[in-house]
C-alpha cells in the first residue's frame, strides 16, 4: 500500500454554501461520526468543524483497537500528504520573493532528472511532470514490510523513481507522484540554505502557533505523545494493486475475526517532502484556513495558487489538483494517508467553513479511507447536498493506492 494518500470517497456536485454556526446540528453530526466511522471499523477519530461563528468538535472510539483509553484532541497523528501543501506553500514563498520562477525548469536545482530540463517547477506542484512515482515501486512496498524501520533518503527515493520511465511528457497528464514533491523538498532545502524542518517551522509552523506541528527528523520519526496506536488491514505488497481486501477479508474483518495490524512504530522517512509530518487536529485546522485565506503569499500568489486548481481527469468532474492544493467539492486542502492513518482537512474560502478529520486506521477492509469518508458525510450533512470529499491521488492517477 505505501499509502499517505489514496483511495476514495464518491464525490458529486459541490455545495455552495454552509449554514450558520447556529444551523449546525450538534446531535446529527455525532450520529453521523459515529455511524460513518462504524461502517469503516474505525478504532478512533477525532473531528474539528469550525465556521465563522462557532464549531463542531467530537471525538470517536478508542486509541487502541478493543482498549478503553479515549482519542482525545491532544493526540499527535502522522498527517501524511497533507504535508505537501507544507512544501508547495513554501514553494510558493520562494517563487513570490523572487528566489524562483515556476516556469523554472528542475534543471536548474536538480540536473540529474531525467528531462529535467522540460519540466518546470509548477509542473512539479500540481502533479504533470509525468516522473514516476516512487511510492509505486515494488521494491518500497517490500521493503516497508520486511525493514519498516529502514530509514530512507531523498535521494535513495529519487533513484527508486528515476530507474523507471515517466508516464508522459511533461505537461501532457496528471498522476499523482510523491517524487515531484520530494525534489521540491530539495529545492526548498537548496534556496533557504537549512534542512526543511527549520524551513517549515521558521516560515510556517512559527509564524502560524503551530506548537503541535512538527516534521521529526528521518532517523526517528516517532510520533509526539500523546498519541494513538496507528492501524492498517493486509499488507503494502497486497494493497498495491487494489486497496480493497479479497471478500472474504471484508467479511471477516466485518465480524470482527480478522483484526487490523498495529503499525504505529513504523519509519515514515520514505515520504519525507511529501509526508513525514505530524499534528493535531486543532492545528490542521488553523492551517487549512491560513494556506486558504492569504496569511502565507500575497493577494497575486494567493489567487495564482487557486487558480492553479484543474480537473484530475479529463472530463473536468470529480476532483481537482493545483500548486500542492486539491480541491474535494467546496473544500479546499488535502487528504493524508500514512500505513495506520488517514487525515482530512477542507476549507471553503467562499463561506469560511473548516473540516478535519483524522482516524487511527489507514484504510477500510473495502479500500475507502475512513477520515474521507467521515468528511465527506459530515459536508453533506452540514450544506444538505450530496458534496463529496473525493481524493486527488485517483481519478486517472491510476496506478495502484501507495502516494503519500
Amino acid at each position: 500500500m505505501a499509502g499517505a494518500c489514496s483511495s476514495s470517497s464518491s464525490s458529486s456536485s459541490p455545495a455552495t454554501t454552509a449554514p450558520a454556526a447556529s444551523a449546525l446540528d450538534q446531535a446529527a453530526l455525532q450520529t453521523t461520526l459515529e455511524e460513518t466511522a462504524k461502517a469503516t471499523l474505525t478504532p478512533g477519530a477525532v473531528v474539528v468543524v469550525r465556521t465563522p461563528s462557532g464549531q463542531f468538535r467530537a471525538t470517536y472510539g478508542t486509541t487502541t483497537v478493543g482498549g478503553s483509553t479515549p482519542v482525545s484532541f491532544d493526540d499527535h497523528v502522522p498527517i501524511g500528504s497533507n504535508t505537501k501543501t507544507f512544501t508547495g506553500t513554501v514553494i510558493l514563498q520562494l517563487a513570490q520573493e523572487g528566489r524562483l520562477s515556476l516556469d523554472d525548469p528542475v534543471a536548474t536545482y536538480r540536473p540529474d532528472v531525467p528531462n529535467g530540463q522540460n519540466i518546470t517547477i509548477a509542473q512539479l506542484l500540481d502533479m504533470r511532470s509525468g516522473l514516476y512515482n516512487y511510492s509505486e515501486t515494488l521494491e518500497l512496498n517490500r521493503s516497508l514490510d520486511v525493514t519498516p524501520s529502514r530509514v530512507w533518503t531523498p535521494d535513495e527515493l529519487l533513484a527508486l523513481a528515476f530507474a523507471h520511465p515517466p508516464y508522459f511528457a511533461p505537461g501532457e497528464g496528471y498522476h499523482y507522484s510523491n517524487t515531484n514533491t520530494v525534489l521540491l523538498g530539495l529545492i526548498a532545502e537548496q534556496l533557504d540554505a537549512k534542512p526543511l524542518a527549520e524551513v517549515f517551522q521558521d516560515r510556517l509552523f512559527g509564524p502560524l502557533g503551530l506548537t503541535n506541528t512538527s516534521f521529526p527528523p528521518s532517523t526517528n520519526t516517532a510520533v509526539p505523545i500523546p498519541h494513538p496506536q496507528g492501524y492498517m488491514y493486509g499488507t503494502n505488497v497486497s494493497t498495491m494493486s487494489t486497496a480493497a481486501l479479497p471478500a472474504d477479508q471484508q467479511e471477516a474483518a466485518a465480524a470482527g475475526t480478522l483484526k487490523p495490524s498495529d503499525v504505529t512504530g513504523e519509519n515514515s522517512s520514505w515520504t519525507w517532502a511529501a509526508g513525514q509530518a505530524v499534528a493535531t487536529a486543532d492545528d490542521l485546522a488553523t492551517w487549512v484556513k491560513a494556506m486558504n485565506d492569504g496569511s502565507l503569499l500575497d493577494p497575486e500568489w494567493q489567487q495564482r495558487r487557486l487558480d492553479s486548481v484543474q480537473p484530475i481527469g479529463p472530463d473536468g468532474t470529480g476532483p481537482k489538483y493545483g500548486f500542492g492544493v486539491a480541491q474535494m467539492g467546496p473544500l479546499f486542502g488535502h487528504i493524508g494517508e500514512l500505513p495506520g492513518f488517514n487525515a482530512f482537512m477542507g476549507y471553503d474560502p467562499a463561506t469560511g467553513l473548516t473540516i478535519v478529520v483524522w482516524t487511527n486506521l489507514s484504510q477500510s477492509p473495502d479500500g475507502n479511507q475512513p477520515a474521507s469518508r467521515i468528511a465527506a458525510a459530515l459536508l453533506a450533512e452540514i450544506t444538505g447536498s450530496g458534496a463529496g470529499a473525493r481524493d486527488p491521488s485517483k481519478g486517472t492517477a491510476g496506478t495502484g493506492t501507495t502516494t503519500p
